[in-house]
């Protein structure tokens, strides 16, 4: 992988990772508020709040069906006036009670968490770890969920961390998207990849186009560099079509990394009365010479 990529990537799954592991880091309490979710009134938008640690306050907000806010009176919530209100979020991992008081579609008041003691003692038997209260809330955030546990362990993967688990649910990586992914033949070795794949949009159907495309069985790394940079089959088609056939995947890289399309390469290579190679319409693009293309 190019360094330029490889940088971007990087910095890519470090916000990824900070983003999962500051979700919360609650105290016994977390403070809560409710409002309509914007665009989408149907839905009411929660923030939850470790407020108990000086000036570095993390927080985790989503927008939720109101049944997913189990016991909230939504009348209630809705309607004019202040009256106390209660409500619970229950996953696998975790649930928050909380209570308050609201109305008027706003509400304002604390949860306690409490970790589920069953799926703890899963990811401790699964050789995932035990999470610390922070990492336990994480967990319950971003949904992570029993099945995706399985499927990782049937699939073969090697054994995730927590920071991996809560990455992985937090992209929505599930048990079929893992199955679809080894059904056209993708099982990589890293857990880091899996994440690459669904944080990209590495998909079995974006596959197959370039398996069509006559690039099947392109390694992991090649389909990562790929999809960052948006290279589609068309965009290898158009290259085909004006002679530029079966261009290996660093070369495409190069191309698209530059911005040289295939209405430049024709362009250039008129301007030139000879075929070009990859290399020359890089370096004219980087320096800035020969046709300008159409974008």
């Amino acid at each position: 992988m190019n360094r330029c990529l490889a940088f971007l990537l990087a910095v890519m799954f470090a916000t990824i990772t900070v983003s999962s592991a500051c979700v919360a880091a609650p105290a016994d309490w977390v403070g809560f508020t409710l409002r309509p979710e914007r665009g989408d009134g149907r839905k009411i938008h929660a923030s939850f709040d470790d407020e108990e640690r000086g000036g570095d306050r993390n927080s985790w907000s989503t927008g939720f069906r109101p049944s997913e806010l189990i016991g909230l009176d939504t009348a209630g919530f809705r309607g004019p006036g202040n009256r106390p209100l209660r409500f619970a979020i229950v996953r696998e991992a975790g649930r928050l009670d909380c209570s308050g008081n609201g109305g008027g579609s706003r509400a304002i008041g604390n949860c306690r968490f409490t970790a589920d003691a069953s799926f703890m003692r899963l990811l401790a038997s699964r050789g995932i770890g035990t999470p610390n209260r922070e990492q336990a809330f994480g967990l319950m955030a971003v949904d992570a969920r029993r099945d995706l546990i399985d499927a990782v362990v049937a699939a073969r993967y090697p054994t995730p961390t927590i920071d991996d688990l809560m990455a992985l649910s937090a992209l929505g990586v599930n048990g079929r998207y893992i199955a679809d992914l080894a059904r056209v033949g993708y099982r990589p070795r890293a857990i880091d990849t899996l994440i690459e794949f669904k944080a990209l949009g590495v998909t079995p159907q974006w596959i197959g186009e370039f398996t069509r495309a006559g690039y099947g069985n392109l390694p992991a790394d090649q389909l990562v560099q790929l999809r960052a940079l948006n290279i589609t089959p068309e965009f290898i088609v158009a290259f085909d079509r004006i002679g530029y056939a079966r261009l290996p995947v660093d070369s495409l890289v190069q191309l698209k990394a530059l911005n040289v399309t295939p209405e430049f390469a024709l362009a250039a290579n008129r301007q030139n009365d000879r075929r070009l190679s990859v290399d020359q319409l890089v370096q004219m693009r980087a320096l800035g010479l020969g046709p300008k293309s159409r974008r």
